[in-house]
């Protein structure tokens, strides 16, 4: 058995190994250790305490993926409940769909019993405030609240400080089985109703009991374009190990966009079907990983991998 997370799951992580060998599956495991990181309200990156869009509400994405026969429940852009992987689990466990978003995600939360709760802390929501002080004169301030003129300052979701964050969790139990997770707040700042790569399938999460498994956190929109997750399994799939998998992914991401000023960070936390585990970046600013087998009594932490373009 064994778990493995970004950064930012690494406190929980014993939690999840605790689940598994009290004979809970990984699917529970994923689930409880990235709802500790959804609750954490000084990650402002993912769940309660999350950063705003631009109309300050905090729309939360997740997803959750079963490698044995890779049934995927994923929620996008919803607003007032704190625990999106929850109910990302709910909607691969009780629908035919794969993705709900925006008002049916809220519905669907409703009606399966996940309470609304304020998920916006007066920490970010101050934050959001100064940002659109120092940004949007105030002649134009009515028109940006009331939803009439956005556009002309989706731009302020430039922000190199608060573009990149996600809680990324895998793990394989007893049964041999695979589970990844991922939930995030999203950009701050967003244009109300953006995804990122976290609630899709293929680009920040992707799993197979078969090849191994991939999530992805930093600037979504590349890893969308570049279909990463499901990219650095089917290198998995080709024999590659989890190092060249992960180098062949990302160097052959897309580029940044035109125009595009901020750096396109991004980072796979990646485990092949035996077990064999890393986190690569394409940045010096990647972030790392910790991981926990059931041999272990606590986590620990391992820096990302820099992965060079050439």
């Amino acid at each position: 058995m064994i778990i493995v997370g970004s950064f930012n799951a690494a406190a929980h992580l014993p939690l999840g190994m605790e689940i598994m060998r009290t004979g809970g599956t990984a699917l529970d495991a994923v689930e409880r250790v990235i709802r500790e990181v959804e609750a954490d309200t000084r990650e402002h990156t993912v769940g309660v305490g999350g950063w705003p869009n631009l109309v300050g509400e905090v729309e939360l994405d997740a997803s959750i993926m079963h490698g044995r026969d890779r049934r995927t429940g994923a929620v996008g852009a919803l607003q007032r409940r704190a625990h999106p992987i929850c109910v990302a689990r709910k909607v691969m466990e009780l629908t035919p769909h794969v993705m709900l978003v925006g008002q049916g995600a809220e519905d669907f939360a409703r009606e399966t019993g996940f309470p609304e709760e304020t998920i916006l802390t007066p920490e970010a929501s101050e934050e959001w405030s100064a940002r659109l002080r120092e940004n949007v004169p105030a002649q134009d301030m009515p028109d940006l609240l009331a939803r009439r003129r956005l556009l002309p300052f989706v731009l302020l979701a430039r922000d190199p400080q608060r573009i990149h964050g996600t809680v990324n969790v895998i793990a394989r139990d007893v049964h041999g089985d695979t589970v990844t997770g991922v939930s995030t707040s999203g950009w701050a700042w967003k244009y109300p109703g953006r995804l990122g790569d976290s609630p899709i399938i293929g680009a920040g999460n992707y799993c197979d009991n078969r090849f191994g498994a991939a999530a992805c956190t930093g600037h979504g929109e590349t890893a969308i374009r570049g279909s990463l997750a499901r990219t650095v399994v089917m290198h998995m799939e080709y024999g590659r190990s989890v190092e060249e998998a992960c180098a062949l992914a990302l160097r052959d991401a897309p580029s940044p966009n035109p125009g595009d000023t901020e750096e396109a960070v991004l980072v796979i936390v990646a485990v092949d079907r035996d077990g064999r585990h890393g986190c690569f970046t394409n940045s010096d600013h990647g972030w790392g990983c910790a991981f926990m087998t059931e041999e272990m009594a606590a986590a620990e932490n391992r820096p990302s991998q820099r992965v060079t373009k050439g």
